[in-house]
């Protein structure tokens, strides 16, 4: 039992095993970190996308009259004005970033 404690007290292999682990889990994450970080990146920038698509789509439409055995339509109209998301005005002061604004308050204070 001594020669077995005695044995387990002075083995330094599993040291250099350890130590290499432990670099290799460090790499290991700082990647994941940094993968994480690319992915990141990219779902903000398809999600601007897809935003500013959505914020391009004109709502105008138009229809004719018609006239039928004894009804008629006068038919319809609906023109989309432009509102701030679309004109080139910044409304808050700051730069344009595709009508996204993060924590913009319009104050009227001064």
């Amino acid at each position: 039992m001594k020669s077995s404690i005695n044995r387990l007290w002075t083995e330094e292999t599993g040291a250099i095993i350890s130590a290499e682990i432990m670099l290799v889990g460090s790499i290991l994450v700082l990647g994941v970190i940094v993968g994480l970080k690319s992915v990141r990146d990219s779902v903000v920038t398809e999600l601007a996308d897809v935003a500013q698509a959505i914020s391009n789509v004109n709502q105008s439409y138009c229809y004719s009259g018609t006239t039928g055995h004894s009804a008629h339509t006068g038919g319809g109209q609906f023109n989309d004005e432009q509102n701030f998301c679309d004109s080139n005005g910044y409304p808050y002061g700051g730069q344009e970033s595709k009508c996204v604004n993060v924590a913009a308050y319009a104050s009227s204070e001064k």
